[in-house]
């Protein structure tokens, strides 16, 4: 039973982490919160789909053909939809999710449903670790979540473009006045946070089906790590992903799978009544102190 939580709860958390990178890394970049990553990650699973059985193009080929069509969605967004209401949050919380909500049940629409709607695993196999059986898919989504989040930790500290788009993040005007563009800050931090989003489901769907309801779960896990973890905090986002993980494969193997979800509702209202900045935001608490 103690195997079972800490294999699949690292399984779990490394889940967790990769659904909640896109919309971490635009918030952060950008300042906008965009909440039609449940529709982008349905898009990229039923785009690779259609690529891999109706085109049948070669599988990785099909991948890398979804993240980069997802990442030029994303940029499309903002470039149609949210820079029309850019600066007022609450208007793109409101579309945003409007238009994830519409891509959503354009596919419930279409008829997309169904066991027909799967993805083979990218890598066949598995291996036995202390007891418990692993297939090969679930580990390559722990190493490609440390790699992503790695990736990004050294994207925004250590590349000029990285840095350009953290000083837009933080000061808007002194970064116009250094000649950094705010509207291209936007949409490159869409479009990478669309492309992880489209990582994130061509690497998960093969774990199931790709189901309608999957687009209203993943943007309430999404929000769930990224509001316990503090939205502007890539440690605490990692910190969030891993308690979650744990307590998501705890609650369903000792009580039942059914009361999973209340593990992430739980989440998002107890920080929002304790610590509304997350477990290692600081926003609110240099609100308090102004």
């Amino acid at each position: 039973m103690v195997e079972v939580i800490i294999i699949y709860g690292l399984v779990a958390s490394a889940v967790l982490l990769l659904v909640s990178l896109g919309f971490s890394i635009t918030f952060g970049l950008s300042g906008i919160a965009n909440l039609s990553y449940g529709g982008i990650y349905l898009s990229a699973g039923y785009l690779t789909w259609y690529l891999l059985y109706e085109l049948e193009f070669p599988y990785i080929l099909a991948l890398f053909i979804s993240v980069i069509t997802m990442a030029i969605f994303g940029a499309l967004i903002y470039k149609i939809v949210i820079i029309r209401v850019r600066g007022n949050i609450m208007n793109e919380v409101v579309v945003t999710f409007a238009l994830g909500l519409a891509i959503i049940e354009l596919f419930r629409w279409l008829g997309l449903g169904g066991y027909r709607y799967s993805l083979p695993s990218i890598v066949q196999g598995g291996v036995r670790i202390i007891g418990i059986n692993l297939d090969y898919q679930r580990i390559l989504i722990i190493f490609a979540a440390i790699l992503v989040a790695s990736s990004l930790w050294y994207f925004t500290r250590r590349t000029k473009t990285g840095l350009a788009l953290l000083g837009m993040a933080q000061d808007e005007y002194t970064a116009l006045s250094l000649g950094i563009d705010s509207d291209w800050a936007a949409t490159y931090s869409c479009a990478l946070g669309a492309a992880i989003t489209a990582l994130a489901a061509v690497m998960i769907f093969p774990l199931g089906v790709i189901s309608i309801d999957e687009g209203y779960k993943i943007l309430i896990r999404m929000l769930a790590v990224t509001v316990l973890g503090g939205l502007e905090s890539t440690k605490g986002l990692v910190l969030a992903a891993i308690i979650l993980g744990f307590f998501q494969i705890g609650v369903g193997t000792l009580v039942s799978p059914r009361w999973t979800e209340a593990v992430f509702l739980g989440a998002i209202l107890f920080v929002l009544a304790i610590k509304p900045s997350g477990i290692m935001g600081q926003s609110k608490e240099l609100e308090e102190r102004v």
